[in-house]
């Protein structure tokens, strides 16, 4: 029984080691992940037509008459 016991413990723990690693290789892919989607966005922002189309907004949004 106590060799059981033992054999248990020994495997929970010997678990709980194996994924030690596996949240910082999570936090690392999410972070790719997230420069790579603000690369794109500055992309998408920096380009012609959304550039003027932001400027053109923000200029109506400061000439509004309140």
């Amino acid at each position: 029984m106590w060799m059981r016991i033992r054999r248990m413990r020994w495997a929970r723990l010997r678990g709980a080691r194996g994924d030690a690693g596996m949240t910082t290789s999570e936090y690392a892919v999410g972070t790719i992940a997230a420069c790579a989607l603000a690369a794109v966005l500055y992309k998408v922002v920096t380009s012609g037509p959304v550039a003027g189309a932001l400027q053109s907004l923000i200029g109506r949004a400061l000439s509004a008459q309140f």
